[in-house]
């Protein structure tokens, strides 16, 4: 899975081979992308691997944590293609099944919310897309092919090939506080 998270990540910077492969071995999305897969790797390994290992898992997730602001549990199942646009306020929740060339940015959540049976984590299907600002929650369903726009809150089902959004932007004036009696005349003045 890591070789098709770096060739995604290849593909989809522009540039020469060797600045492309500059920018790879630079993007700190791509580094978590990697520390994840090792966390998860080590989830299967036998008890001897786990204790000579897991200290550097440890010490790679906190600098994840501190120094760029992404935390993924490790328990989180991700498929291959997974793609951190921006680094920065992103937390995948352990319980979350996340599909194949899965892209997010930045200042995203994808946890757990709800009480009693509604209690849970998204499934998220393939080719999506979750830009910045976005919150994922709860036991729902997002499916293939989906873009979440910005600063959406997601909390129902998503079906197929869909556009989630907030609401269009409304341009809100108050009219007293903004007429001029002169046209030339500076606001307030």
């Amino acid at each position: 899975m890591v070789k098709k998270d770096l060739l995604r990540q290849y593909e989809l910077t522009k540039g020469s081979r060797l600045h492309r492969i500059i920018m790879c071995c630079r993007a700190q999305g791509l580094h978590a992308v990697v520390i994840f897969r090792f966390g998860h790797w080590l989830l299967g390994k036998s008890l001897p691997v786990k204790l000579l290992l897991k200290p550097l898992h440890v010490v790679l997730n906190h600098r994840m944590m501190s120094k760029w602001g992404i935390q993924i549990g490790v328990e989180t199942r991700i498929g291959e293609g997974f793609l951190i646009f921006h680094y920065g306020g992103i937390f995948v929740g352990p319980e979350a099944v996340i599909g194949d060339n899965v892209s997010i940015s930045h200042n995203v959540t994808i946890g757990l919310a709800g009480e009693g049976k509604r209690r849970g984590a998204p499934i998220i299907g393939n080719n999506v897309y979750i830009a910045p600002g976005a919150n994922v929650s709860g036991r729902i369903r997002i499916g293939n092919n989906v873009r979440i726009g910005a600063n959406t809150v997601v909390s129902r089902d998503v079906p197929d090939n869909a556009l989630v959004q907030t609401a269009p932007v409304r341009s809100v004036t108050f009219p007293s506080q903004y007429s001029r009696k002169d046209p030339g005349q500076a606001p307030g003045g």
